[in-house]
């Protein structure tokens, strides 16, 4: 074996990456194939794309696995894909508006409701889709999720870029507002798990600073309202890893928490004990 082929194999990559273009094995090929006859391809491309790359593997073998697979007893597929995003991310990039009908959380349902998308956001918590998008009845930034979704109706033509630019700053300047921080340091003698407790925060924006001075390691987090549940989880997870630094809602919750535990587990010893 040559000791530089994997040398040469990187530059070669590297070159071909700054130009473009990419090297894809026979195996990938044949996946895409099989995957392309999947009742859900249709959805996912649009019809000319899908023939295209039909009409490009189309002397490429097909990939079968029903031999060597067995599906047992699972439970409820979460389907990542959901057939709005297509429509919605054109929108977005178009800088169309919208007409949308929605259910709320409480059962409600709004009909024809004018909106301007702003951003498609997958969360890693509930494993679902979510529309950012603003409300021009109210002024501020929704979060729908796409299953709540019953009907979406693009407006004919676009905004102009000046209106699209000024609408999208507000959206953002929205989001800036509503967003919630943390900041979580890590005990120095668990700086060697860093990774591990990184990993746990994996699904949000986080920033990590080390305090050299302590020997202290902080994370900062960005999360929703609606995900704070989860950050206490991963919290409680890590136990004495980690503690909150800023965060007063976490803070106040994680006191909750351990004076919960306390008074469970000093009542147990108060039975459990001879003297008691």
């Amino acid at each position: 074996m040559n000791p530089f082929e994997k040398i040469f194999n990187y530059q070669l990559l590297s070159r071909l990456e700054d130009r473009g273009a990419c090297l894809i094995s026979s195996h990938e090929r044949a996946w895409l194939k099989s995957m392309l006859n999947h009742p859900a391809a249709s959805e996912a491309f649009l019809p000319g794309t899908l023939a295209k790359l039909q009409s490009i593997l189309q002397d490429e073998a097909e990939m079968h696995w029903e031999s060597h697979l067995i599906h047992k007893a699972a439970s409820r597929e979460v389907m990542v894909y959901h057939p709005l995003i297509r429509q919605l991310r054109r929108a977005i990039q178009g800088g169309y508006a919208l007409t949308i009908s929605f259910t709320l959380k409480n059962g409600e349902t709004r009909v024809e409701h004018h909106a301007f998308p702003y951003k498609l956001e997958y969360s890693m918590v509930k494993r679902e889709w979510y529309l950012l998008w603003l409300s021009r009845n109210k002024r501020k930034v929704m979060s729908t999720r796409l299953n709540k979704i019953s009907a979406v109706k693009r407006h004919a033509e676009p905004l102009s870029p000046e209106l699209a630019a000024a609408r999208a700053s507000e959206a953002e300047a929205g989001l800036a507002a509503a967003a919630v921080y943390a900041e979580i340091a890590v005990i120095p003698a668990y700086n060697g798990e860093l990774s591990r407790i990184l990993y746990a925060f994996s699904c949000f924006e986080r920033d990590v600073r080390y305090d050299a001075e302590k020997d202290e390691y902080i994370i900062k987090l960005n999360y929703s309202q609606n995900e704070t549940e989860f950050v206490l989880s991963r919290l409680r997870f890590l136990g004495k890893r980690v503690r909150v630094v800023t965060g007063d809602r976490l803070i106040q919750r994680m006191r909750q928490t351990a004076a919960w535990a306390l008074a469970r587990y000093e009542a147990s010893t108060t039975e459990a004990s001879p003297d008691g």
